[in-house]
């Protein structure tokens, strides 16, 4: 039985959907279709869109890849791999049976014209112009084959820079966008031969979490919390994205990307644009994306010089992780024994403009931390050194509010709290949101999310041309910073620990101290 606070609470819900874009039938075309992205992700995730109802009526997956295989081998398959990798790891009876027969597998190999014409046979054997012209082509594919992909689309006719209104084809790009500043404008160059950019969706996946998105309504709907998100109550902001695994079998791609290109540039850039943001004059796509790029272009500039005073590199060593043995960086499968790629980074940035004038914001992000965890922790300023912070000092804690993005997803507030008992003692008490036992439900996966903005065309938790290269153009001069300098001895830090003990001299220069997140 609910009580009156509940019924109320549901009286007030909000609904903002009634205005959101509609999604069109269509065709989802996936090349790389054997890869771990479309087992692990894309699938599961289009299937769940299926089960609550969200795709259209009708729709089409097809496979793209050079492999043989039939149709029904490709849904053996992905079966396989959703049982295994979904969020629910079974589907409803039947349900999946009727989601299978919207499947459809295309033999074609990325460089041969033939395979697009096998496709375009496929799509017109569909009998549905709405299947044959609404395409979204979803590039889970090497960076290296976007362009070669996109061109052999477009020569085929299944892509055509948009100017029609009873149609349409979109693009969704994975990460890495490039390598650097140079690469990632080549490559917009390339896509734009034959696309505008608003057929273009460039996807981070962080983008697409629940708690991510979650930001911009805790913020800019809550009065007591934006009146106070500025330079005059807070002292500074951490944002700290910790990973409790190695590289893995991912040693390959990690010595060509390292942390800083592999996480900083897109997720913690991201959340910090969400984070610093000013509120947008509407509810809109581009206004969003406006704000967000107009915070990564306010971020004060560092010569090489700096970046030896303000980002802290690390490699982890040989140690344990939840009582789990974990090899050395050097000694993971396909690294360079000598290797000096970093597999975390810590820096300390500031956004020069009126809201954020002198707060520091520091980022971190690495392998083979305690444990994993996504969360950004806004500091407040401490009380006046009268009263109760004139008798306790640095023991009475100053308040913080910290957004838990993943896992244990939540928002907490820390304060000031009076022990129970005839003595006047002090000390923090938490105030804790939690989205499973306020809402008891799942929170949907970002690709379930990503998927259904592609196909309904809007760009609101995609990344735009100027906001990607203005991340690169921060990262780009971070490694000029770097150079070819050899890792330093104390730039190594050991599997289970916080990181390298420069990194913890990024704050206590100015007597501050990295709060790490809680496990639970």
């Amino acid at each position: 039985m609910q009580s009156h606070d509940q019924e109320f609470d549901e009286l007030m819900i909000c609904r903002l959907d009634n205005g959101r874009k509609s999604v069109d039938p269509c065709t989802i075309v996936i090349f790389g279709a054997s890869g771990d992205l479309t087992a692990r992700k894309l699938i599961p995730a289009l299937y769940h869109l299926y089960d609550e109802g969200s795709l259209p009526t009708p729709f089409k997956v097809i496979g793209f890849a050079r492999r043989e295989k039939s149709d029904d081998a490709w849904r053996r398959e992905l079966l396989e791999g959703f049982t295994k990798f979904s969020r629910t790891k079974n589907s409803s009876p039947g349900k999946w049976e009727e989601f299978a027969a919207h499947l459809h597998y295309c033999i074609g190999s990325f460089d041969e014209r033939d395979g697009y014409h096998r496709l375009v046979t496929l799509l017109d054997s569909f009998g549905d112009a709405r299947l044959r012209n609404n395409l979204l082509f979803y590039l889970a594919t090497s960076p290296t084959q976007f362009a070669l992909v996109t061109e052999n689309l477009h020569e085929s006719g299944l892509l055509q820079k948009d100017g029609a209104s009873d149609h349409w084809q979109r693009l969704v790009v994975e990460k890495p966008f490039g390598t650097d500043l140079a690469s990632a404008r080549e490559l917009n160059h390339s896509l734009t031969r034959f696309a505008y950019e608003k057929q273009i969706f460039r996807i981070d996946h962080y983008l697409g979490k629940e708690t991510v998105q979650n930001i911009l309504v805790f913020r800019f709907s809550n009065y007591l919390i934006e009146q106070n998100w500025n330079r005059e109550a807070i002292d500074h902001v951490q944002i700290t994205v910790s990973e409790d695994m190695g590289v893995g079998g991912r040693g390959g791609y990690y010595e060509e990307a390292g942390a800083l290109r592999d996480m900083v540039q897109n997720h913690l850039l991201q959340v910090l644009a969400l984070t610093a943001m000013e509120p947008p004059a509407l509810l809109e796509a581009e206004a969003i994306r406006d704000e967000k790029v107009k915070v990564l272009r306010s971020i004060r500039p560092m010569s090489p010089e700096q970046v030896g005073r303000l980002v802290v590199r690390g490699q982890y060593s040989g140690g344990e992780v939840n009582g789990k043995s974990r090899p050395a960086y050097r000694s993971e499968d396909r690294v360079n024994p000598q290797s000096n790629v970093e597999t975390y980074v810590a820096m300390k940035l500031f956004i020069d403009n009126w809201r954020w004038s002198g707060v520091p914001f520091y980022l971190r992000t690495g392998k083979n931390l305690p444990f994993k965890a996504s969360e950004v922790r806004i500091q407040f300023k401490r009380p006046p050194q009268v009263l109760f912070a004139a008798q306790c000092g640095t023991m009475l804690d100053a308040n913080s509010l910290t957004l838990r993005l993943q896992p244990e997803e939540g928002i907490t507030l820390h304060i000031n709290g009076k022990i129970p008992g005839a003595s006047m003692q002090l000390r923090p008490v938490r105030m804790r949101f939690s989205y499973d036992s306020e809402f008891g439900a799942y929170t949907p996966e970002a690709y379930e999310r990503l998927l259904l903005e592609a196909m309904a065309g809007d760009p609101t938790l995609f990344i735009r041309r100027d906001e990607l290269e203005v991340a690169w153009a921060l990262v780009d001069s971070i490694r000029e910073g770097w150079g070819n300098r050899a890792m330093a001895e104390d730039e190594f830090y050991s599997a289970g620990s916080w990181g390298p003990q420069p990194a913890d001299g990024l704050l206590q220069r100015t007597n501050r101290n990295w709060r790490n997140p809680s496990p639970h």
